[in-house]
C-alpha cells in the first residue's frame, strides 16, 4: 500500500482585500478518492496543523462535484482534515510520494515554507513523485536539487495561467503569478485551454493546471507509482 502525503496551505486571508482564501475544495477532493480508492494510505498535512482554510468560493453549490459531496459527507475524511499534521514533524522517508491542492493559499505561504521545501527536496532527491495543482505548483518553485538548480529548471510543467488568474479579477492582488514564477526559474511551462483539465509529467515531477486537472494529477501519481524507482 502507498502512502501520501496531501499538503494543504494555512493560509487565510487574500492580500490586503480582507477577503478570505484558503485551499480549493475540489483540487483536494478529487485527488483524495482517486486515491483512496486505490488502497493508499493517506496523511494531510500543513504549516500549522490543525484545520487548514477553505476557500468559501469553492464551497459555492456551483463548484461542487460528485468527489466535494462524498468529502463533505465521510466522517473519517472531516476528521483528517480538521487535524493536520503540522508539515515540519514529517519526513518524506515515510510516504512514497507528496501531493499539493491549490488554491490562493499557497501563494503566501508553501511557495517559501521552509519545511515545505525540504520536503520537496526529500522527495526529488529520493525519486519519488511530487505533485502540484493549479496555485499549488508555487510551492514547488523554489526548492532545488542536489546540484542546487531549481528542480522545475528545465523540466515540464504547468500550473494555473495568467489569463485564468485575470478572469478571476485577482492578477492585481496575488504576490505572485504561478506562469510567470515557473518562468523566472527556467520551467518549460506550457498550459491548454483555460479551464479544461492540461497536465504535464516530467519524470516524477506532476502538475496540474487548474481545478479541472486534479483528478488526472492523481491518476498520474498513481501510475508514477507503480513504476520501479
Amino acid at each position: 500500500m502507498s502512502k501520501i502525503l496531501i499538503v494543504l496551505t494555512s493560509h487565510s486571508t487574500l492580500g490586503d482585500t480582507g477577503q478570505p482564501t484558503g485551499f480549493w475544495l475540489e483540487e483536494l477532493a478529487a485527488p483524495y478518492y482517486i486515491f483512496k480508492d486505490a488502497g493508499a494510505d493517506l496523511v494531510l498535512a500543513s504549516p500549522e496543523g490543525g484545520r487548514p482554510p477553505l476557500d468559501p468560493k469553492s464551497d459555492d453549490p456551483d463548484a461542487q462535484t460528485p468527489a466535494t459531496q462524498r468529502f463533505k459527507a465521510d466522517s473519517a475524511a472531516n476528521r483528517a482534515l480538521a487535524a493536520t499534521v503540522r508539515l515540519d514533524s514529517l519526513s518524506a522517508d515515510d510516504f512514497d510520494a507528496v501531493f499539493y491542492p491549490g488554491g490562493h493559499g499557497p501563494l503566501w505561504d508553501l511557495v517559501d515554507d521552509a519545511a515545505s521545501i525540504r520536503l520537496i527536496e526529500d522527495f526529488w532527491a529520493a525519486r519519488k513523485p511530487v505533485s502540484a495543482v493549479c496555485h499549488a505548483p508555487i510551492a514547488l518553485v523554489n526548492a532545488k536539487d542536489v546540484s542546487g538548480a531549481p528542480i522545475v529548471q528545465g523540466r515540464q510543467v504547468t500550473g494555473f495561467t495568467n489569463t485564468e488568474e485575470a478572469a478571476v479579477g485577482l492578477t492585481e492582488i496575488v504576490p505572485l503569478l504561478v506562469e510567470d514564477t515557473m518562468l523566472t526559474r527556467g520551467a518549460r511551462y506550457s498550459k491548454g485551454d483555460d479551464w479544461q483539465s492540461y497536465t504535464q509529467q516530467d519524470g516524477n515531477l506532476i502538475t496540474g493546471q487548474n481545478p479541472g486537472s486534479s483528478e488526472a494529477v492523481a491518476k498520474l501519481v498513481l501510475a508514477a507509482l507503480a513504476q520501479p524507482r
